[in-house]
């Protein structure tokens, strides 16, 4: 399989290529990028995960030994660039927090899951569905969270709680997830109408999420601080899938195409979230597109040799 998913991961990156080009040469009109990406993270997204959800076990999405693996690199990688930026790029506890999510925050939804399907199949939609909701629902709120307690004095004491739990609960990923769960659950079968509408609108996902993430890096330059970002990119690309490979192969002994799936959504570039996150509290905006971007084309050429080296 190592040969095919290196086939398989060229065409992908192409197609992130012609959004790249599409956006540096204005074939779109401007505002493009923020329609692309509200129709995958609010449409295409959350449709592929009711479908792929409602039709499988609850006990194969809540898979502990590999929510240990995939999460605790997640931790692991997140704690110690929190203790590295603490002493080596002291900033406010807003920056201190998105720097350790520019560490750990794989871009899961926009390259990881295209990758995982088009590599694994169905069988590998699950558990690379499982790492966007991890990041999604435990480590972006914990990033908001650290953003609030540092601009919320004065306000009430339950305010920066409050406000990232309102947020997840409201995130179409959750709501798709929530709703896919109790289905399954329930063990009521989706009509067939509702499961193909489901199925036409995630056949958009794997284009558009790798279009959109190429159109929004056309618009970001790489400037900022170059040691900082160094490490970042070191940091993702390199320590989290080395701690989550220790995890998933040695720790948590995982089976069949779990440990090279777990290990491949850390090893995946930055996500475009956290560049959302840091616009929104106007800090760490900079620094956070220049890894994104710089991550993004170094992993065109990691994520195949890692293939190879998984699956060979």
């Amino acid at each position: 399989m190592g040969n095919a998913g290196v086939s398989i991961i060229l065409p992908l990156f192409g197609i992130l290529l012609t959004g790249f080009l599409a956006g540096r040469f204005k074939l779109l009109v401007e505002g493009a990028s923020t329609i692309l990406n509200q129709f995958v993270f609010a449409v295409a997204f959350p449709a592929l995960i009711f479908n792929s959800l409602s039709g499988v076990s609850i006990e194969e999405f809540f898979d502990w030994p590999f929510l240990g693996a995939l999460g605790g690199g997640m931790l692991a990688i997140f704690c110690l660039s929190l203790l590295v930026a603490r002493f080596a790029f002291p900033d406010s506890l807003t920056a201190l927090g998105l720097h350790g999510l520019t560490a750990m925050f794989s871009s899961t939804a926009y390259i990881g899951l295209p990758v995982i399907r088009m590599v694994y199949g169905d069988a590998g939609l699950v558990p690379g569905i499982i790492g966007a909701v991890i990041t999604g629902a435990v480590f972006m709120p914990l990033g908001i969270i650290l953003a609030e307690i540092d601009k919320g004095r004065g306000r009430s004491k339950g305010h920066f709680i409050l406000a990232p739990l309102a947020a997840v609960l409201r995130n179409p990923i959750m709501v798709a997830t929530a709703a896919g769960l109790a289905v399954s659950a329930a063990g009521v079968a989706v009509p067939g109408p509702i499961r193909t509408f489901c199925e036409l609108l995630s056949g958009a996902f794997i284009p558009c999420a790798l279009f959109a993430a190429g159109l929004f890096m056309s618009g970001f330059s790489v400037k900022g601080e170059s040691k900082e970002i160094a490490w970042l990119v070191l940091a993702k690309l390199l320590l989290h899938p080395l701690i989550t490979w220790w995890l998933a192969y040695h720790v948590f002994a995982l089976k069949g195409i779990l440990p090279a799936i777990a290990v491949l959504q850390a090893a995946l570039p930055s996500g475009v979230p956290v560049f959302v996150l840091a616009q929104q509290y106007n800090t760490f905006a900079t620094r956070s597109s220049a890894v994104i971007v710089v991550s993004t084309a170094i992993s065109a050429l990691t994520l195949p040799a890692l293939l190879f080296f998984l699956n060979g």
